[in-house]
């Protein structure tokens, strides 16, 4: 099948004229999970990972995906055809290298324009020009080569209230424009889902996993178009619509993004006497990149006009420190999640080896808790339940065809979140099913040293991820152990589950900028993991709250907070190799669990809960 595919597209490249091929894992607005819609990376690999991009030649394909997904790639594309590159191991080009090196003098090279981040097409533009070859973002030749593909659909939109956004629309344009402000732009063009969403206090269901709109802005310093008419015409609530254009925010349909860019932005700068244009490079896609370079170059030709002001989104930043009321909602929804989780782990100790499970119906078990809780909305991501030898892929997505059986030994791992009307959650836990080897016991217990030693950390202000991530590896790196992806994201607020601009992660991308400084109000996650491959997986994860603490000669100290309240497995507990004070922050950690949960549990359940969050 997935040679059928290569084969019909190759069809297409063929009548086009086409020599080479880049289908990355994207839509429109670079989001990292996309709809149905957009999955021609998935379509033609067969590849199902969530991030990952493909290069098609007339004889030869690659993937390239990172080390969160090598063993899960390699199996799927067994005899498929395609090379697996391993980004970031030695001797593995990247991909604008490995197109580089195949591209053949006068060959032309195609990408959808729209999927493209404007850095990358501009990488790949560069290769072409090198090659005296011709660049074709313009085609959509997935489209042509895909049979019975999914329609783009518009879900109705909804608004999130001050009373759980705690800053109302006009708030929030009044501060993008003092940005602007500051960096002389007349305009600002918007492209990324999470930020719009944020922007204007709108949330949907228009990507699975992600409550965003399918939207496009443009800010000015006097107008504020959306570009998203068809989620505010679906349904027949008209408070979303009659919010925003209480605010002065003008609706045009999604469709009119394009058309209407290059007027209203050269009209804008126009207005502001050469001022910039703000777009984010590593956020918006090639074409619209294209698109306002053009006017530049027009107005340039008169000696007088606009230039691109290449600046992350200032929303990026604004959205990730949550203000108080965002934090006020955002506990309450990690309670709720924690009472979810916390009842699951009781069922799976309870009834493991008497009732059957496999991989799919613990998820949905999970995911079953959890939509009972007050105000849930979706979950923030598929749930992973990786039993066994498939802990080791780091995001195994379990198949009811093929999961595996339960059984009443080894460890399972569940990664999983919600999203409530209170905000967003995401947690692992490694659950011990009966008898584990000494080696498992060892890892499990690095692990949730290495968990426990991040988010006992004070550091002063103006430390990033980069400084911080070595607090979680150090205990790894002791014994020549390692994992393959950061230690924690950023975590949104009824948004992006994984979101930016803050992370840890020691070993910086190519494509990632300069690391983000830890400011109050940031929540991240912090998930160390171990996985050996064809024997089993461990990740611990927790939320964690960027706080200020003291403030002395020395500077401004920050801590973490603890969000996630859900007992650690404790039969997977070595206690000989664990310190008093590893000791000290495990029992800190679980009598505040116990407190928090306690009101939410009785009878067999509470004295349960009791004896798995004791004292060591």
């Amino acid at each position: 099948m997935k040679n059928e595919r290569l084969l019909s597209l190759r069809n297409q490249m063929k009548e086009a004229g086409v020599h080479c091929m880049v289908i990355p894992t994207s839509d429109y607005h670079n989001s990292e999970y996309v709809s149905d819609f957009f999955m021609a990376r998935k379509y033609f690999s067969g590849f199902t990972g969530s991030a990952g991009t493909l290069v098609v030649t007339p004889d030869e394909a690659a993937l390239f995906t990172d080390g969160r997904y090598f063993i899960q790639a390699a199996k799927e594309l067994k005899d498929s055809g395609i090379t697996l590159m391993k980004m970031g191991e030695p001797e593995v080009p990247t991909m604008t290298e490995y197109v580089d090196q195949k591209l053949q003098q006068g060959w032309t090279l195609c990408f959808d324009g729209r999927v493209l981040t404007s850095s990358k097409g501009s990488e790949l533009e560069e290769i072409v020009r090198k090659h005296g070859g011709q660049l074709r973002f313009d085609l959509d030749l997935c489209d042509a080569a895909w049979e019975n593909r999914p329609a783009l659909i518009h879900h109705p939109v909804f608004v999130l209230s001050e009373e759980y956004a705690g800053e109302s629309v006009e708030e929030k344009l009044t501060r993008v424009r003092e940005e602007m402000k500051k960096e002389e732009a007349g305009i600002h063009v918007l492209t990324s889902l999470d930020d719009i969403a944020w922007l204007y206090n709108i949330r949907s269901n228009d990507v699975e996993c992600c409550p965003v709109v399918l939207a496009y802005t443009m800010v000015t310093k006097d107008r504020a178009l959306l570009f998203a008419e068809e989620g505010f015409a679906a349904g027949e609530d008209t408070s979303a619509r009659e919010r925003m254009e209480k605010a002065g925010v003008e609706i045009y349909p999604y469709d009119r993004f394009y058309e209407m860019l290059s007027s209203v932005a050269a009209q804008a700068a126009k207005e502001e006497q050469a001022s910039g244009i703000w777009i984010d490079e590593s956020r918006v896609n090639f074409r619209v990149l294209k698109e306002l370079q053009k006017i530049c170059v027009k107005a340039q030709s008169a000696q007088a006009g606009p230039v691109l002001l290449n600046r992350k989104n200032p929303t990026t930043l604004m959205k990730s420190i949550k203000n108080e009321t965002e934090l006020l909602h955002t506990r309450r929804a990690h309670i709720k999640d924690a009472v979810a989780v916390t009842r699951f782990m009781y069922w799976l100790k309870k009834n493991i080896g008497s009732v059957p499970m496999d991989e799919v119906s613990v998820a949905e078990q999970i995911d079953g808790l959890r939509a009972q809780q007050d105000g849930f909305i979706e979950l923030s991501f598929p749930t992973i339940s990786a039993y066994g030898t498939n802990g080791a892929i780091i995001h195994y997505g379990p198949q009811k065809e093929t999961c595996a059986v339960l059984k009443p030994e080894g460890m399972l791992m569940v990664d999983s979140g919600g999203h409530y009307i209170d905000g967003t959650t995401d947690i692992t836990r490694t659950f011990i099913l009966g008898p584990v080897t000494p080696q498992m016991k060892k890892h499990y217990t690095l692990v949730l040293r290495a968990m426990l030693s991040l988010r006992a950390t004070r550091f002063l202000h103006g430390c990033t991820g980069a400084n911080l991530d070595i607090r979680a590896r150090e205990v790894f790196w002791e014994h020549g152990l390692d994992y393959k992806h950061g230690t924690g994201h950023g975590v949104g607020n009824i948004l992006n589950v994984h979101e930016g601009p803050q992370s840890f992660r020691w070993k910086l991308l190519p494509d990632a900028g300069k690391p983000a400084v830890f400011e109050e109000g940031m929540i991240t996650s912090d998930e160390p993991g171990i996985y050996l491959e064809n024997q089993y997986g461990i990740r611990i994860e927790n939320e964690i709250l960027c706080r200020k603490g003291e403030e002395n000669e020395y500077g401004q100290f920050m801590y973490f907070e603890d969000l996630t309240f859900v007992p650690i497995d404790l039969d997977g507990v070595e206690l000989s190799q664990m310190s008093e004070l590893d000791k000290e922050r495990l029992n800190e950690y679980h009598a505040a669990v116990f407190e928090k949960l306690e009101p939410y549990f009785e009878g067999e359940e509470l004295i349960w809960l009791r004896h798995v969050t004791r004292a060591v």
